[in-house]
């Protein structure tokens, strides 16, 4: 009788580990995507060759005398994404709004699915180590989705002297996804 005791309690103590494990780790999300799909506040950026861009200055500054404040959303800063821990690819724009408020927008974001991944405006340059992210940072809430368009409100009363990137961090593991540079020129 007493084997068949131990031999229970073992079972049950490895049905918990187990749960917990699974709990914790989330390994279907290895094959899982989440989609989003939200309206971008400023176009994606366009590559163009410098002499077409040089070309396109020259020719805004020969027709135009007076420029107008911009009326609607304005591109602070972008960049791609580099990936940390897992490959990510897509850009990061830091947005000013019309009315003053901040934005950051992810560009066909495509990442790993993970568990308690949240975006953090980081103080750090985004080449910095990964370890580096892990502190001076703004958290901008749960990522909505691994892949497609995103947008986050930057809460008010950032210092935009501050942020240097934008990164996907896991809180559960304390692991980087990626990091994107919002430096601004």
């Amino acid at each position: 009788m007493s084997k068949r005791v131990v031999v229970i309690g073992v079972a049950g103590v490895l049905v918990v580990a187990l749960v917990v494990g699974l709990y914790l780790f989330q390994p279907w999300r290895l094959v899982t995507d989440r989609t989003a799909d939200e309206a971008l506040l400023v176009p994606a950026p366009t590559t163009t060759s410098a002499a077409a861009t040089r070309t396109k200055e020259s020719s805004a500054v020969a027709t135009t005398t007076t420029s107008a404040a911009p009326t609607g959303p304005v591109a602070l800063a972008t960049g791609p994404f580099r990936s940390l821990d897992y490959t990510t690819t897509g850009n990061a724009t830091l947005v000013r709004l019309p009315d003053g408020k901040l934005a950051v927008q992810f560009e066909a974001l495509d990442t790993s699915d993970g568990p308690d991944l949240y975006v953090y405006l980081s103080d750090k340059p985004s080449d910095s180590p990964e370890a580096a992210f892990d502190s001076g940072f703004t958290n901008l809430g749960k990522l909505k989705a691994n892949q497609g368009n995103q947008v986050y409100e930057v809460p008010a009363g950032i210092d935009l002297k501050t942020v240097r990137s934008v990164v996907i961090w896991c809180e559960r593991f304390s692991e980087g996804f990626g990091v994107a540079p919002l430096e601004q020129g």
